[in-house]
């Protein structure tokens, strides 16, 4: 136990995290057992590491951070480990990758109902499906996803200031004044292009080549996460990726199913279903009529965020999908995206219609009083047209 809390300590005291997550805020701490996911590279050991480090003096014994990646967990459960540090105090149990460790589940729930006075926060792959799949833990468990950095964090974090996120009704009834406030201190389109390019993961800042960074993400989320947590076969991997390969390359559209089903040489129905795992691991997007849902073929597939687009070669990738995207991310985190086949705007939350323009082109477009207009290549708008960078301050 000792060395846990020596490896706790040095981990705490080094932590610098110099933008604060919003998920920070929105998480209820009050309950006991809470589930963050989110898909690698996206910082969650940073964030259990910073919720230490605001609550707890970094000697305190009360709170310790564990990763399941230590070889000691190969020969004592998360249960027996959570009893020792329970009696001899411990209150907080920060557990990281928690799936590492084989019935992990049953081993929460069983930490839950043992010792009342412990709280457990494990982080886990976005491929997880916490309570769909670990019916031990419905009722219990609270889960929450942690994303990619805004372009609000990302301009926070460069410009050192500190603008707050909006909701989307804000952006929509009073742009031109948030507009307003923001302009006189940065200009956001001076560094737009480089968070579409390598902003929505935080090791942006480290000091190594981005893109090999990022492609060694996706593969790890391709060979452990969906493997692992799926129980899918090794054999199966390379036609994950090749899967994943085509729908990147063929850019943002409704995939012909039957097509890929030949080209990774499998059915039509694992062909569907490995979509939605790759959709799970927060690499793309699907995209649906509004009321239509898995297991029906979406009627566009498109990257999860436009970083990705520019990690795989070769892609031609157009401004018009880049900035679909980039719309799509930033809304994803807290409203409902639909589109059906035949319509080139988006629905959002099934009653407000969205089309993203380019600013230079815009004369040519028929105005409609009905359909908000995000724009790019502009830094400001008016009425019921929107420049498109302001949607990355809806967190």
């Amino acid at each position: 136990m000792e060395a846990f809390f020596r490896t706790h300590t040095y981990l705490v005291e080094h932590t610098h995290a110099p933008v604060r997550r919003l998920l920070m805020d929105e998480i209820d701490w009050n309950n006991r057992m809470i589930g963050i996911k989110g898909t690698r590279g996206i910082g969650k050991t940073t964030f259990l590491l910073q919720y230490a480090k605001e609550n707890f003096d970094i000697h305190d014994r009360r709170c310790l951070y564990v990763n399941m990646n230590n070889f000691y967990f190969q020969g004592r459960g998360i249960f027996d480990f959570a009893k020792d540090f329970y009696q001899s105090g411990g209150r907080v149990l920060l557990i990281d990758q928690v799936f590492k460790e084989p019935n992990w589940s049953k081993q929460l729930r069983e930490c839950y109902d043992k010792f009342p006075q412990l709280k457990i926060v494990f982080t886990g792959s976005s491929v997880m499906r916490l309570k769909e799949e670990n019916p031990e833990l419905n009722g219990i468990v609270k889960s929450y996803n942690l994303r990619g950095f805004s372009f609000r964090e990302f301009l926070n974090l460069l410009t050192h200031n500190s603008f707050r996120p909006y909701t989307l009704d804000e952006i929509l009834g009073n742009h031109e004044q948030i507009v307003k406030q923001i302009l006189p201190k940065v200009s956001p389109y001076k560094y737009f292009m480089d968070y579409i390019h390598h902003g929505f993961y935080p090791f942006f800042q480290e000091q190594r080549n981005y893109s090999e960074n990022l492609l060694k993400t996706m593969n790890m989320v391709t060979e452990v996460d969906i493997l692992f947590i799926k129980q899918i076969e090794l054999k199966y991997l390379t036609k994950i990726k090749k899967l994943f390969y085509l729908l990147a390359v063929n850019g943002s559209k409704a995939p012909n199913i039957s097509q890929l089903a030949h080209d990774i040489a499998t059915s039509r129905a694992t062909v569907m279903n490995y979509i939605k795992y790759l959709a799970d691991a927060r690499l793309i997007n699907m995209i649906y009529p509004v009321g239509q849902f898995f297991p029906k073929k979406p009627t566009k597939v498109m990257m999860h965020n436009s970083n990705l687009m520019f990690a795989i070669y070769p892609i031609t990738v157009e401004s018009q999908d880049i900035m679909e995207t980039f719309f799509v991310n930033s809304m994803w985190k807290d409203h409902q995206v639909n589109q059906s086949l035949r319509d080139s705007f988006y629905t959002i939350d099934k009653r407000l219609k969205f089309q993203i323009c380019d600013s230079n082109e815009f004369g040519r477009t028929k105005i409609m009083p009905d359909t908000y207009y995000a724009k790019y290549n502009t830094e400001i708008g008016k009425g019921n047209q929107i420049p498109l960078w302001l949607f990355g301050f809806l967190y």
